[in-house]
């Protein structure tokens, strides 16, 4: 029998599609909160897990002895501890792709929703307000734009098809430029990074979150954008200096943000959240139930493959370790 643990605390409805899916013989503990408590009490027992936005470290691993392996339910691993997983010999593998059409779903109606100040204009109309007249001024369009799109990875990509239609010009920045096939499929055009950021009118952020990429958008490179850009994060917090951006929005510097995702989640409060030109989001891009059900049967075949000592899918083992029983 396999133990699962899942590290995040669900809604019913996917408690139940997680039910339904569990290879038969197979047991499974839910956390019932995001709590540390909560989270160890789930793992204690647990040969193999699952995690979509908590994170593993050595604490956990202290209490769950038989964990062998940790599935992201995602791509981005930055809240697990490589060197504590190495030392109790426990792999861990992402989903590569997982979740690009969701999030670039996402994006693109962050960019809508934060040029057109939806949640504004929402909420004034429900409490009787009619305010045609100052959407005519307050409301910009994304056609006729430069979209910049920052990390042209598969979410990247799935952004830069979508914006096939909104007649815009589209430029990105890649540590990794593909090729010229590729560029031109896209309809995009490569850019260095600031040069992106000073013609660009919508920057997108769309790479990982590492020591290099840490506050890329920081006060100085806040300060090189475009006059009345507006800024689309729904990849990770730590990419932008919220105090930074929220400076620049005051000074209307920046036109306006979306944002999916923050320095520090949950996030309950924070000067961004008072803001009518700021659209929020509690880091929710990729998750939709019809993709939920893909990714979790994706994250189950890599299980299963790493318990049969298989090779995983390319790119989406981060560490390996021996499916074994634990030293």
């Amino acid at each position: 029998m396999v133990h699962l643990a899942f590290l995040d605390a669900v809604d019913p409805k996917i408690r139940e599609e997680i039910g339904r899916l569990l290879p038969a013989g197979w047991q499974v503990s839910c956390t019932v909160s995001n709590e540390k408590h909560d989270r160890h009490a789930a793992a204690v027992h647990a040969d193999v897990a699952m995690i979509i936005g908590t994170g593993v470290d050595a604490a956990l691993l202290q209490d769950a002895p038989n964990l062998r392996f940790v599935q992201k339910l995602g791509a981005g691993v930055d809240n697990v501890d490589p060197d504590a997983c190495r030392r109790r010999n426990v792999g861990v593998a992402r989903l590569q792709a997982g979740n690009a059409a969701q999030v670039a779903e996402h994006t693109l109606l962050l960019m809508l929703a934060a040029l057109r100040g939806l949640p504004y204009f929402d909420r004034r109309t429900r409490a009787g307000s009619w305010l045609r007249a100052k959407g005519r001024a307050r409301q910009r369009q994304l056609a006729g734009k430069t979209v910049g799109i920052i990390g042209l990875g598969a979410i990247g990509q799935a952004v830069a098809r979508r914006l096939v239609g909104f007649d815009v010009d589209v430029v990105y920045y890649d540590i990794k430029r593909p090729s010229e096939v590729v560029e031109r499929e896209l309809a995009v055009r490569f850019c260095a990074f600031e040069e992106l950021l000073s013609c660009a009118d919508v920057v997108s952020l769309h790479v990982p979150l590492t020591a290099e990429t840490r506050n890329m958008l920081d006060v100085r490179h806040i300060g090189l954008l475009k006059p009345g850009a507006t800024v689309i994060n729904c990849a990770r917090g730590g990419l932008i200096d919220e105090a930074a951006l929220h400076d620049a929005l005051e000074r209307n510097d920046v036109f306006a943000a979306g944002l999916d995702t923050f320095d520090v989640e949950p996030l309950h409060s924070s000067p961004l959240f008072a803001r009518e030109d700021v659209v929020v989001t509690p880091h929710l891009a990729g998750a939709t139930l019809e993709n939920f059900v893909k990714v979790f049967e994706r994250g189950l075949r890599n299980i299963e493959l790493f318990l049969a000592g298989q090779q995983l899918p390319e790119g989406e083992l981060v560490i390996g370790a021996t499916a074994g029983p634990k030293p």
